[in-house]
């Protein structure tokens, strides 16, 4: 009871056009404070469930344990509905070895297309290569 007295009550015009018009007897202060409290938890689900673009780098000769490594972060990236985009960058002679970059971007889709669809397909882009995943 102590505590109805504590609080300072307002007269709050609820719906102004309706005839007659309604009010109600409220803690206003209280009353804003829990709207900001409710639009700040919405805009925190809102932001968490958006997909960014995730990119992973690479190069031509990635040694298998470090592409797996590289496969584990972006199973990870796509579990928490990212999209993932693979770039393989090559390097003076390397250019000439752009089937290896081909087939490297080719394993790493068949080991994520369980989880995974291609959005853009492989393809080269001056000295990157790149490659874009995304979660279904």
């Amino acid at each position: 009871m102590s505590r109805a007295r504590d609080a300072e009550l307002d007269l709050v015009e609820v719906a102004p056009t309706s005839d007659p018009p309604v009010c109600r007897i409220m803690d206003y202060g209280k009353w804003l404070y829990e709207q900001k409290r409710k639009t700040r938890e919405a805009h925190k689900k809102s932001s968490r469930h958006t997909a960014t673009l995730k990119e992973i780098r690479l190069r031509p000769e990635t040694d298998k344990r470090d592409l797996e490594m590289k496969l584990n972060h972006g199973r990870e990236f796509l579990e928490k509905g990212h999209k993932v985009q693979f770039t393989m960058f090559f390097r003076g002679r390397q250019m000439l070895h752009r089937d290896r970059g081909y087939a490297v971007l080719e394993e790493i889709t068949e080991s994520l297309q369980d989880m995974a669809k291609i959005e853009r397909p492989a393809r080269m882009a001056h000295r990157r290569m790149t490659l874009l995943l995304v979660p279904k």
